[in-house]
């Protein structure tokens, strides 16, 4: 058995599985890796994504070490996210998984990660 921030997983794969459980924080990985994002940019492009969603999913993402927020000091301040290596680190896996899903479910009329 596994402990990780007060939670216990059977395996590593089932402790990996929780950092990007639900449906929007692999999306939100996805285009983190084509670059750095702003907060609004986010989330014009995930689609119908709430700010109260966006918001909780990136502080997760966060404590888990897989995003860093970089804020400007502006006026407005500007934030931005970003993978870090861990997150970068990561990618591969959530690509051949999307791979899997290309291959397996071709005509069902959803765009590829990064075609959104």
């Amino acid at each position: 058995m596994l402990h990780y921030r007060d939670k216990k997983f059977v395996c590593h794969l089932d402790l990996a599985f929780e950092l990007i459980r639900g449906k929007w924080k692999a999306v939100i990985l996805c285009h983190l890796h084509e670059g750095p994002k702003r907060f609004l940019e986010l989330q014009r492009i995930t689609g119908n994504i709430s700010q109260k969603v966006l918001t909780e999913k990136l502080n997760e993402l966060e404590i888990d070490g897989l995003i860093q927020k970089k804020v400007f000091p502006e006026v407005p301040p500007r934030v931005e996210y970003f993978l870090t290596e861990m997150g970068k680190n990561l990618f591969p896996a959530l690509s051949m998984i999307e791979q899997w899903s290309i291959i397996n479910f071709p005509n069902c009329g959803i765009p590829h990660c990064k075609d959104t």
